[in-house]
């Protein structure tokens, strides 16, 4: 089977490397500086069995029409992603690996529904430079969730998830657009890294920190319970912790929360938004915590405090510049 990873940064390379190091047939489609690092020593890959180099095929562009597509790359880029591909994918398969929850609608409305398949990454990963990445994923814990988002069809379900498997844990959801909301309402606190700047870990250790992160889950188990979107369980996302924490008592939950965030251990978290601030590229904050808004916004329902801070990591985004905690506490009043 030829597989075709399309967006080769952290997830992408972590299990498109993986499954090359599994002997499988894969090529990493990705940016020019990443792919001449890779094509000249090799996929450094980082994980919790420690340090290898991986050999893996790798190109700017996909040039062959692949057995299977892993789509990678962030929610904004994968309608111009999926359009530029297209005369390769007739019949062929795609995974779409996108947080947020419109990626599958997006794929669906260029290629149709039928050869979709959704996935939930339910696991950590850093683009450390050209050529290298790191993963987190403690042992046994299941990384990848995948499922049918429009036609269900166990068995291809079940070849997918064999073929995963040799890359890393992966289980089938019976409601893979409940996991992926499920996901998207942990993400709402990885906005607050990235205007911080800092790792999850650093963040925490305010008590305005935590109590931000507390009230923008609040906001958006408030939006989906008044909409009437069901939420499915996802591997590794305490669901019933995060819904306890927005309606217990306030310190209460910050405390619950600090004690969380301290179990991930000394790797830091550092959340998608922030790395791609970092690396000097667009977010996908409109599909994460702009989800919520747009859906209040839709529905009546006032949704102040992710909105603040949409408009706090585009501000970010444009200048550069990370919020010191005084300024950030400031800003939220």
């Amino acid at each position: 089977m030829k597989i075709a990873v399309i967006g080769a940064g952290a997830i992408g390379s972590v299990v498109g490397g993986l499954l090359s190091k599994g002997r499988e047939d894969v090529t990493l489609i990705g940016r020019k500086p990443h792919i001449y690092a890779i094509r000249h020593s090799g996929l450094m890959l980082d994980g919790p069995s420690g340090r290898r180099i991986i050999e893996v095929k790798a190109s700017e562009k996909l040039d062959f029409k692949p057995d299977l597509v892993l789509l990678a790359v962030k929610t904004q880029d994968v309608e111009p992603s999926i359009n530029e591909i297209k005369p390769f994918l007739s019949g062929v398969p795609v995974v779409t690996m996108q947080n947020g929850v419109q990626s599958d609608d997006i794929v669906a409305g260029i290629l149709g529904k039928e050869n979709i398949i959704s996935c939930v990454v339910a696991m950590g990963s850093i683009f450390l430079e050209p050529g290298k990445v790191s993963y987190s994923n403690p042992s046994g814990k299941t990384a990848l969730l995948i499922g049918d988002p429009f036609s269900p069809n166990r068995n291809r379900l079940q070849i997918i998830s064999v073929l995963l498997n040799k890359a890393l844990p992966t289980e089938i959801s019976e409601d893979i657009r409940g996991a992926h909301w499920t996901k998207l309402i942990m993400n709402l606190n990885i906005a607050v890294m990235a205007v911080r700047g800092l790792p999850m870990q650093e963040c925490s250790q305010y008590p305005q920190i935590r109590k931000l992160n507390i009230n923008l889950m609040k906001e958006g188990f408030k939006v989906i319970k008044r909409t009437g979107i069901k939420l499915a369980p996802v591997p590794g996302i305490p669901l019933f912790l995060m819904k306890t924490m927005v309606w217990i008592p306030l310190p209460i939950s910050s405390f619950v929360l600090k004690s969380k965030i301290k179990s991930y251990g000394k790797l830091p978290v550092l959340g998608s938004t922030l790395q791609s601030i970092k690396r000097g590229k667009n977010t996908e904050i409109d599909y994460l915590n702009g989800e919520i808004v747009k859906l209040g916004k839709k529905n009546g329902i006032p949704t102040p405090v992710n909105s603040l801070i949409v408009e706090l990591v585009h501000q970010t985004e444009t200048t550069g510049k990370f919020l010191t905690i005084d300024e950030l506490t400031k800003q939220l009043g």
